[in-house]
C-alpha cells in the first residue's frame, strides 16, 4: 500500500519506496536516499541530495553546488531549465522551483500522463535565485513545510530592511550583530537582499564562505564579504554584521564576539515562542518555503487533479484538499525543513 491508504500500482508513473520516489517507466528516482543507478536531483540541500547514485541530472545552475556538497568526481551531468530530455518511456524536464540556487520542479510525463515534483519551493520574490516556474500537471507531489494558516510571509525586502535596522542599531551600540542563517540559500538571500539598504562587507562563518562564492561566480549581485579570522583573537566586530549556520550558535567559535546581539532568519520564527526558546534576541521571519497561501494557490493553479504532499504539515493540507474534492494522500519521505552537514565546522 502507498502511504495514506492509496494502493501503489506499477502504472503509476511515480511511486514512493524506501529508496526514494521511483519512477520505473523511465528507470530513474528522484531523490534517492538509497543506492540507484540514476538520480534526478531537486536541489542541493542534504536531504535531498546524497552520494548514493552512479549518474546524477539536476540543472545547470546546480551543479557546482552539488559537486562542492557530493564530490567532484560524481557524473553529474546539468540540463537546462526546461530542455525536456528523454528517459525510458517518458519525457523528463527542470522548472524553477525559487528555494534556492538551481532547485528545480521535475516535470516527468508518459503519454498524456504528467505528473510533476515540486521539491522544496517557494512563491515569493527572491533575487538570489531562479523565480519560481508554474507548471501544469494531472498529479502534483509539493512538500507541506509551512502548511497552516499561521505561517505568510512578508516580502523578502521588507525582511531585510528589518535586518539592516538590527545591523545599524547595534553599529550604534558598539555591539556585533550574529544573524544564524542556513549556510545555503538563507545565508546568500540574506546578503542579496541587503544590497538595496547598503554596500558594507560582512562577516561569514567557515561554512557559508564557499557556497557564497558559487553563488557570486554564477552572477548573483551580493554584498562584499569577510571571512571572520578565526587565528586573530584581538579582532573586535563591533558594529558588524556576522552570518553563520544555526550549528554555530552556543559553540566556541561565539567567543570571539562578546556581547553579541544575535538573531535567527527562518520560517520558523513566525511562532515568537519558537526565538524564546532558541535564546536569540532577535527573529526574522523569512523562509525559503512556500507560504500556506503560496501552497495553496499553487496547487490550484498546476490544474492538478491529484495532490500528494510529502514532508511538513502533510496531514492538515490533505485533509483541508480532500475537503475540498480533491483527491490527495501523503507520502511519507525522510525530507526535512533544512539540513546544515557542516553547520559544526
Amino acid at each position: 500500500m502507498r502511504e495514506g491508504g492509496r494502493p501503489s500500482s506499477t502504472d503509476e508513473l511515480i511511486l514512493g519506496s524506501e529508496g526514494g520516489l521511483e519512477c520505473p517507466a523511465g528507470d530513474f528516482v528522484i531523490d534517492p536516499w538509497q543506492e540507484t543507478r540514476t538520480a534526478l536531483i531537486t536541489h542541493a540541500h542534504a536531504d535531498h541530495a546524497r552520494p548514493v547514485a552512479q549518474i546524477y541530472y539536476a540543472s545547470e545552475s546546480s551543479v557546482p553546488l552539488l559537486k562542492h556538497r557530493l564530490g567532484e568526481e560524481l557524473d553529474i551531468r546539468g540540463v537546462r531549465f526546461g530542455e525536456p530530455i528523454s528517459l525510458g518511456a517518458t519525457r523528463v524536464s527542470f522548472h524553477p522551483a525559487g528555494h534556492v540556487l538551481g532547485s528545480a520542479q521535475i516535470r516527468v510525463q508518459r503519454d498524456d500522463d504528467v505528473w510533476v515534483f515540486s521539491g522544496d519551493f517557494k512563491r515569493d520574490n527572491d533575487p538570489s535565485c531562479e523565480a519560481f516556474e508554474l507548471v501544469t500537471c494531472n498529479t502534483f507531489i509539493t512538500e507541506a513545510t509551512f502548511a497552516l494558516p499561521i505561517y505568510r510571509w512578508q516580502p523578502g525586502d521588507v525582511v531585510a530592511a528589518d535586518i539592516a535596522r538590527w545591523w545599524q542599531d547595534m553599529q550604534s551600540a558598539g555591539r556585533p550583530a550574529v544573524l544564524f542563517a542556513y549556510s545555503l540559500g538563507k545565508a546568500q538571500r540574506v546578503l542579496s537582499e541587503l544590497c538595496a539598504y547598503t554596500d558594507k562587507a560582512v562577516y561569514l562563518h567557515g561554512a557559508v564562505i564557499a557556497l557564497t562564492e558559487i553563488y557570486r561566480n554564477a552572477g548573483v549581485r551580493l554584498l562584499p564579504t569577510l571571512p571572520v579570522d578565526l587565528a586573530d583573537r584581538k579582532r573586535n566586530y563591533a558594529g558588524e554584521l556576522i552570518i553563520a549556520p544555526p550549528g554555530a550558535s552556543g559553540s566556541a567559535w561565539m567567543r570571539r564576539f562578546p556581547n553579541a546581539s544575535t538573531g535567527f532568519c527562518s520560517g520558523w520564527m513566525r511562532v515568537r515562542g519558537n526565538r524564546r526558546r532558541r535564546g536569540y534576541e532577535r527573529g526574522f521571519v523569512l523562509s525559503d518555503h512556500a507560504d500556506w497561501p503560496g501552497l495553496l494557490d499553487t496547487i490550484r493553479q498546476t490544474g492538478a487533479n491529484r495532490i500528494l504532499t510529502t514532508h511538513g504539515q502533510s496531514t492538515t493540507l490533505v485533509r483541508l484538499l480532500r475537503e475540498q474534492g480533491l483527491d490527495a494522500a501523503e507520502l511519507r519521505t525522510p525530507y526535512t525543513d533544512e539540513v546544515e552537514p557542516d553547520a559544526g565546522i
